[in-house]
């Protein structure tokens, strides 16, 4: 992000600062956000959209596998535990079958920049079956010269056949859930691996030739302090990942029944969760890495910190991404999907999706088209988070709607240059660096569907 000081305004004191961390807002890997996307959402109208696409334009690939070993208290995460095989193979077979539906839905045979596993834990399947998968996007896309192929795993029950599948696969990121190295930490989130373990399994898919890895941390974990999330970050550090998330743990029991399991005395308050993600953010900086948005670092060599550069910083629903894509196909439970004409999501129960699949129907069953103020807004708020840094007018022709349109938006505008957390010249947004930690909290500031629904969010720190 671009900061600056607060020049034109006074800094706020930290009551003022704290009263904007506990503030619930959404984390913006869209917008509209996903509680805000219509129920009972018509296939003919996604089908419509598939078919209405530019073969010539390439897309990206999303398969969500829901499956994990473990359960870990903290996860958010659609996930069932895989005690069984039977089930997976299953969702597997299901899954097959879905790819053949989109793919027939489409106007041609369409190029793919960028395939991504999300879960749950894709590495909970056995190798042969996310070769299967693999297999079957190859058959159906054509992937392009240096296509992104990235996985997400759990350095605990990974295996030695599955890297080297992985390797011989040709992925060529993987992202490794670290979240905390601390006993009392691990202890209290019921995920327990030591730093010698996350160091093994790197080192191993480094040498399977998996070129990128990534590791996600989180701050907020019950019995977590700064002290333990620092020597965490140092850990990390020496292993040197080429990206590293750094994310706050949001406690959404009311979504997550396994959050119940944590004790809500332990958790640390907003100033606590601030100081730890300033701690650890300038650990990182310190130890080389350069900060993208607000929650992701990475090497100078990364090609986050050339996307950042150059203006081409994305965000989507792994978070950012220097992937420029704007159709984004999901696959499997829960996956949600984004095109030029809108947003669906697939059925989240795997039951109901298997079904609808086995019946020859996209099982969508929630989306939302988009409208000129929709595609506007989502411009604004994704420059804000990924840059810290907007023209408002300058987003306006870029959609044909003239200057001021921000006009609903100035008297919050104005609140929040007084408190500190960004400069306004005319239509130019700047946030402070108070804002750039609550850039969700500026953000907001756009979304017109957040009051209008009863969603619930984390909070912004």
């Amino acid at each position: 992000m671009r900061l600056e000081a607060p020049t034109k305004s006074p800094s706020p004191d930290p009551p003022t600062l704290a009263l904007y961390a506990r503030r619930a807002a959404p984390r913006y890997t869209s917008y509209p956000t996903a509680p805000h996307f219509r129920k009972n959402f018509p296939e003919s109208v996604y089908r419509d959209w598939l078919a209405g696409l530019d073969p010539a334009t390439p897309l990206s690939l999303y398969a969500h596998v829901p499956f994990c070993k473990q359960m870990c208290w903290y996860c958010g995460c659609n996930m069932k535990l895989a005690l069984r095989s039977a089930p997976v193979t299953s969702y597997v077979d299901s899954l097959l079958a879905e790819i053949d539906l989109v793919a027939a839905a489409l106007p041609a045979r369409m190029r793919a920049a960028h395939l991504h596993f999300g879960g749950g834990t894709p590495t909970a399947l056995e190798p042969d079956d996310l070769a299967r998968i693999v297999e079957r996007f190859r058959e159906r896309f054509d992937f392009a010269t240096g296509a992104e192929l990235a996985i997400e795993t759990d350095p605990r029950t990974i295996t030695d056949a599955m890297m080297a599948r992985i390797g011989a696969l040709g992925f060529t990121r993987a992202s490794l859930g670290v979240q905390e190295f601390d006993p009392r930490v691990q202890a209290a989130i019921n995920r327990i691996q030591p730093a010698a373990l996350v160091q093994t399994v790197t080192s191993k898919l480094r040498d399977a030739g998996v070129g990128g890895v990534n590791f996600d941390l989180i701050y907020g974990l019950p019995q977590q302090t700064e002290a333990a999330l620092r020597k965490t970050v140092d850990d990390c550090i020496a292993m040197r990942p080429d990206r590293i998330a750094l994310f706050g743990y949001a406690h959404v029991p009311w979504m997550a029944k396994n959050q119940r399991m944590i004790d809500e005395e332990a958790l640390p308050g907003p100033q606590e969760r601030g100081a730890q993600a300033r701690g650890a953010a300038e650990a990182l900086i310190a130890g080389g890495y350069r900060q993208i948005g607000i929650d992701h670092f990475a090497l100078p060599s990364d090609p986050l910190v050339r996307a950042a550069d150059a203006g081409r910083l994305h965000r989507n629903f792994q978070g950012y991404t220097d992937d420029n894509a704007e159709t984004l196909l999901g696959f499997g439970v829960t996956a949600i999907g984004r095109s030029p004409f809108g947003y669906v999501q697939n059925e989240p129960e795997t039951g109901a999706w298997a079904r609808a699949v086995a019946a020859g129907h996209l099982p969508v069953v929630k989306g939302h088209a988009l409208s000129l103020d929709d595609r506007l807004r989502s411009h604004v708020i994704e420059r804000i988070m990924c840059e810290g840094v907007v023209d408002l007018d300058a987003a306006g022709g870029r959609f044909d709607v003239g200057p001021g349109w921000w006009a609903n938006e100035a008297p919050a505008l104005a609140i929040l240059q007084a408190d500190g957390l960004l400069v306004r010249d005319g239509a130019r947004l700047t946030l402070t660096r108070d804002g750039a930690t609550l850039a969700r909290v500026v953000a907001a500031t756009f979304d017109t569907y957040l009051a209008r629904g009863q969603a619930r969010h984390s909070i912004a720190v």
